[in-house]
C-alpha cells in the first residue's frame, strides 16, 4: 500500500522571478509525480519568500505613487496572493505531468489560513524582514502612521520586520482532508498558510505574521495522519559539522538525537534548525511517522529508504 505524504517545497523549487517558477515547477511536479506514480497520496505545502516580497514591493511601491489612493496592502493579503499565483503554476504543472504519465487524478490548491496565538511571543519580539529597503525618513514615517517595527539592515538601509509565530491550526482542514480522502493531489498551507487570530464570533483577523513552512507543513502532516513529512532542501542529508573538514552525514535520527545535536549548535538558525524540528516534531506526533529531509530530486529514493536523513522514533 502506499503511503499518505506531506511534502513541504523548499525555494530552490520554485525560483525566485515568474519565468524561473515557471521553469522550476516543471522539475518538481516531475519528482512529485514519482511518488504518486508509485501510488502514494501526496499533499504538498511551499514557501514563498521570494514571492510574497515581490508583491509586497509592487505594492508599497504602488503606495508611495499614489498615496492619495491607495494604502499598503495588509501583510496577510500579500500571502494570499502569492498563494494563488503559485498554485496556479504549480498545479498546472501537476496536472501536466500525471496527464503526460496517463494517471487521471485532479489537483487543486486550497487558499489556506493557519490560526495563530495573538498572545505568541514573536508577536513582542519580530525578527522576520520583509518587503523594500527604505531611507530613515521613510521608515519613521512608517514608524508614526503605521506601527511598524523597523530595523536597520547591515548599512543596506531600512526594512519593516515582523513576527513569526507557531502554527495551531489549519482553519480548511477539513476541505483539505475531504480532497485527499478523494483521490485528488492538494497544494495547501502556501506560504506557511495565511496567518490569522480568532476575533469575537467566528471572526478570523489577519496578522502582520509570517509563518514558518516547514512548521505549517508539520501541522498539516499531523493533522492528515500522514505516514511521512518529506521536508525538501538544498542538500541531499543533514550533517553534523557542516563545511568543515570532519564534516558527518546522517542517514538516521531518533528525535532525541535530533535535539542533542540541535542543542549543541549543529543546525544553522533559519536555515536547517528549522526542518530538523518540524521533523522531530511529526516523528514523535504518533507511532510509525518518518520524517525525511532531502533534496527534490532525491525525495522517490528517500522514501524508499535509500537516501535523505530519516528522523523516526
Amino acid at each position: 500500500m502506499g503511503k499518505r505524504i506531506v511534502i513541504a517545497l523548499g525555494g530552490n523549487a520554485l525560483g525566485s522571478t515568474l519565468p524561473e517558477q515557471m521553469a522550476a515547477v516543471k522539475k518538481t511536479a516531475r519528482a512529485i509525480v514519482d511518488l504518486i506514480e508509485d501510488g502514494n497520496d501526496v499533499v504538498i505545502a511551499h514557501g514563498n519568500g521570494p514571492q510574497v516580497g515581490m508583491i509586497q514591493k509592487a505594492m508599497a511601491e504602488l503606495t508611495r505613487a499614489e498615496p492619495d489612493k491607495y494604502i499598503p496592502c495588509p501583510l496577510s493579503v500579500c500571502v494570499a496572493m502569492s498563494q494563488g499565483y503559485i498554485g496556479y503554476d504549480l498545479q498546472n504543472a501537476l496536472r501536466e505531468e500525471l496527464l503526460d504519465r496517463g494517471i487521471h487524478k485532479g489537483v487543486s490548491t486550497v487558499l489556506t489560513q493557519v490560526e495563530v496565538d495573538p498572545e505568541d511571543p514573536a508577536f513582542s519580539n519580530p525578527t522576520k524582514p520583509i518587503g523594500a529597503f527604505m531611507t530613515k525618513a521613510e521608515a519613521d514615517q512608517l514608524v508614526a502612521e503605521r506601527g511598524y517595527d523597523v530595523v536597520e539592515d547591515a548599512g543596506r538601509g531600512y526594512r519593516r520586520v515582523v513576527a513569526s509565530p507557531q502554527p495551531k491550526a489549519i482553519v480548511e482542514i477539513e476541505s483539505i482532508r475531504d480532497m485527499v480522502e478523494a483521490g485528488l493531489v492538494v497544494v495547501a498551507c502556501g506560504g506557511g498558510g495565511i496567518p490569522v487570530f480568532r476575533t469575537e464570533g467566528h471572526h478570523l483577523k489577519g496578522a502582520a505574521a509570517v509563518i514558518d513552512k516547514d512548521f505549517a507543513s508539520c501541522v498539516l502532516a499531523q493533522s492528515l495522519d500522514a505516514d511521512a513529512l518529506i521536508i525538501l532542501t538544498a542538500v541531499e542529508k543533514v550533517a553534523i559539522r557542516y563545511g568543515k573538514p570532519d564534516q558527518q552525514w546522517l542517514d538516521e535520527l531518533t528525535p532525541d538525537e535530533a535535539e542533542q545535536y540541535a542543542a549543541a549548535g549543529e543546525f544553522a538558525p533559519g536555515s536547517m534548525l528549522p526542518k530538523v524540528q518540524a521533523a522531530v516534531r511529526f516523528a514523535r506526533s504518533g507511532p510509525g511517522r518518518t520524517a525525511l529531509i532531502t533534496l527534490l530530486e532525491k525525495a522517490r529514493d528517500g522514501i524508499a529508504g535509500r537516501t535523505g536523513t530519516r528522523i523516526h522514533a
